[in-house]
């Protein structure tokens, strides 16, 4: 796959699977804005959770999701099966965005759905490597990649909020 075909195709036109098991079936989110986010359960960053589900139920009826990706290649910080992903981040943040199965973001085992996300750059200049759990990608409803946020940017804070707006139309 040469540079210009892995930027150019949609993350959302990849197979993967769900958390619960089963495919995750990303087409679905077809013309939605959707915040893909390399999650982990036992990170300092973790308590992102409450504003990731704040942000997705804020705008959900607009046509916008969150989408967790569970990845344990962050000091082991995703250590869990994905029955105890799912219990965590129900019982513990309320969490109802879809979730996939726990996957690789980095190195030669890279996901194919951070493949297709990796190349876009953040404000600061940014591009490559995913740095630690939370890092966050925004998919616009065209199936583009418009965004991305550094793992310490809040899910809530201006600049993310800004652009979800501006992604929903």
């Amino acid at each position: 796959m040469t540079t210009t075909e892995n930027t150019s195709a949609s993350p959302l036109d990849v197979e993967i699977g769900a958390l619960t098991g089963g495919p995750a079936d990303l087409s679905q989110y077809a013309g939605r804005a959707v915040l893909v986010v390399n999650v982990a359960s036992k990170c300092g960053l973790t308590p992102q959770y409450e504003g990731l589900e704040r942000l997705h139920e804020r705008y959900a009826e607009r046509g916008f999701t969150v989408l967790g990706v569970p990845c344990n290649q962050f000091l082991g910080q995703e250590p869990g099966s994905a029955e105890e992903i799912a219990e965590f981040c129900s019982a513990t943040y309320g969490v109802t965005f879809p979730m996939t199965e726990k996957v690789e973001v980095n190195g030669d085992g890279r996901h194919p759905l951070y493949e297709r996300l990796v190349g876009f750059a953040d404000a600061e200049g940014h591009s490559g490597d995913i740095r630690w759990n939370f890092e966050k990608f925004l998919v616009g409803r065209d199936g583009a990649v418009v965004a991305r946020f550094s793992p310490q940017t809040e899910p809530e804070s201006a600049e993310v909020v800004t652009a979800v707006e501006k992604a929903l139309g």
